[in-house]
């Protein structure tokens, strides 16, 4: 049949299983709406108040599901404000696929109005992208963006149309979704040398990322160390992978990594990375890194092996496959002595925890609040988050039950990802969500809550509100001699009134109990809520690694200047 090329993007989205699109409208892509007008009994569109929101909605959506998220901008601004959102994707090896419309060919390059290079510009930030000068190319290209976005390490991938191309029209066939990029299978000998290094570790260390989280390996990384009584720690990308009640899991490792964790990474003879890429804020300094550790990276990106870490063993392959193949082949072991150097540090994190909770009192301290969020939220809830302190306390203290239950910008580290994040995860998955935010960045994307509201979407936004902007000014009062340029708000932003300006329920808690009230009945409400806590400015995210640092100079308590503390 004979489609116009807004007809045929549409059509073709519908092809590759697309449900859900979030977008803004504008003049380069006006047709595209209409598009989606005439097929809106078959794809749901979402209209966001800004187009960062759409990329980031997209995002979480990808994020909570696995599946591709798409959003839609205008040429022009529409087109430079989705740059972040692509941006944070890519960073985070997220499937998405963004859709611009551009001027027509004849005034490519002529300065038009709102005419902007957007190809170019997103070049460094996207797997591939695609300028469509004709519509009888338009099909194909939308469906490679989609196998490109899927395929081997995940990312996004943007698609530049004319105007004049969607307006022209070419005759459009169905076809089938085509299967991912095939991945190379790992040599045989690789994995038998994987397996006979596993076989010989005493103290064996499995270190999860974004990666294994993206393939649902969870049980069968549980089962693996319990088949070589090993444990397991993951990257900050990587929460949310296994069960976080499994008694082999120690949580985040890191920057502000679980204590056990870090400490137990440091101590291991054999390091093996599934999913990893093994990051700075990981790391650490990384001339102190894995020193004398034997370390095995299964990844299906080539440039990520020996990039930050040199490794023994590094396997470009199917990482599933490879995974699974090498399970399959080590031996059962018992490593009572590795158990015991464990369960010490966790038994010292256990402490730091103790003291946390005595000192806190009955104050509204970030240990607390989390307390009551785990007891109260159901197993399928997604918590995301957007970036700061509160970011990194949703980390260490959040219990995930179901995987893909964390949504959170990683890599760089968006402020202002949450709320458009948040919507994008309800939209996919119809589960509750939590969005734990800070008053810095709630501020940076606000605008979205238009958007919850007029589609009464059931979030909850849990605002950590300190009055600053936390993690820097953490910064500067330890490392900056409490210097704090510009990090303290001194806002008279009320978010109650905010939220209820928008159509919210907003409501205020500044102790657990009035905490712990709000969140139980935010839970019933059918549409957005938001709750504006408040915590000390003081309160500091624990453990952490100074910056340049290494584990050897983790800090576990707040200390007064010049005081030193090694754990």
């Amino acid at each position: 049949m004979k489609l116009t090329g807004a007809e045929i993007i549409i059509r073709t989205l519908i092809e590759q299983g697309v449900t859900d699109v979030f977008g803004y409208p504008g003049g380069q892509v006006i047709n595209i709406y209409d598009a989606l007008y005439k097929y809106r009994d078959e794809i749901n569109h979402v209209l966001t108040a800004h187009e960062q929101g759409a990329s980031h909605a997209a995002d979480g959506y990808s994020r909570a599901t696995g599946k591709v998220g798409v959003c839609i901008a205008t040429s022009g601004p529409g087109a430079t404000n989705l740059v972040t959102g692509i941006a944070t994707a890519m960073l985070d090896s997220i499937p998405l696929v963004a859709i611009t419309g551009n001027v027509p060919c004849s005034l490519i390059g002529k300065d038009s109005f709102q005419e902007i290079d957007i190809t170019g510009i997103t070049l460094p930030i996207t797997k591939h992208n695609y300028f469509v000068n004709d519509v009888s190319k338009l099909a194909d290209s939308i469906r490679e963006a989609f196998r490109i976005a899927r395929s081997g390490r995940p990312g996004p991938v943007l698609v530049d149309v004319p105007k004049d191309v969607q307006v022209a029209t070419f005759e459009f066939e169905e076809q089938p979704i085509p299967e991912k990029f095939p991945l190379p299978i790992a040599e045989q000998a690789q994995i038998d040398e994987a397996i006979a290094m596993l076989n010989a570790a005493k103290r064996p260390y499995i270190y999860i990322g974004g990666g294994a989280a993206g393939l649902s390996l969870g049980k069968e990384i549980i089962a693996l160390a319990e088949k070589m009584d090993a444990y397991i720690g993951c990257t900050f990308m990587g929460l949310s992978a296994v069960n976080g009640d499994c008694d082999r899991f120690l949580g985040m490792q890191g920057m502000h990594g679980h204590y056990a964790s870090s400490m137990a990474q440091k101590d291991a003879d054999l390091i093996l990375g599934v999913g990893v890429r093994f990051s700075d804020r990981a790391t650490g300094n990384v001339k102190k890194y894995a020193r004398g550790t034997k370390v095995i990276q299964l990844d299906p990106d080539f440039s990520e092996i020996n990039k930050n870490v040199l490794v023994d063993i590094g396997i470009v392959a199917d990482v599933k496959d490879a995974f699974t193949r090498i399970a399959a082949g080590v031996s059962r072991q018992e490593h009572a002595e590795w158990r015991e150097v464990v369960e010490k540090y966790r038994a010292r994190e256990a402490q730091f925890d103790r003291e946390q909770r005595e000192q806190a009192g009955d104050k509204l301290v970030p240990r607390r609040l989390f307390d009551i969020i785990n007891a109260h939220k159901l197993p399928a809830t997604v918590i995301a988050t957007d970036v700061g302190q509160h970011q990194m306390w949703t980390a260490q203290y959040a219990s995930f039950d179901m995987p893909r239950r964390f949504v959170s910008s990683g890599g760089l580290g968006t402020m202002g990802f949450g709320l458009g994040a948040a919507i994008g995860a309800q939209v996919a998955t119809k589960d509750p969500v939590v969005l734990i935010t800070g008053d810095g960045s709630f501020g940076m994307n606000l605008n979205e809550l238009a958007t919850a509201v007029s589609y009464q979407i059931p979030l909850v936004i849990v605002i950590v509100n300190n009055g600053v902007l936390g993690m820097v000014r953490q910064w500067q009062t330890l490392f900056f001699g409490g210097r704090y340029s510009n990090t303290v708000l001194e806002r008279k932003t009320d978010f109650v009134k905010l939220a209820e300006a928008f159509g919210a329920v907003g409501m205020t808690a500044t102790t657990p109990v009035e905490f712990e009230a709000a969140f139980t009945k935010a839970l019933t409400v059918k549409g957005p809520v938001v709750i504006d806590t408040y915590i000390d400015k003081d309160e500091f995210v624990l453990p952490m690694l100074p910056p340049g640092g290494s584990i050897e100079d983790i800090i576990t308590k707040a200390r007064a200047k010049g005081e030193k503390d090694n754990g």
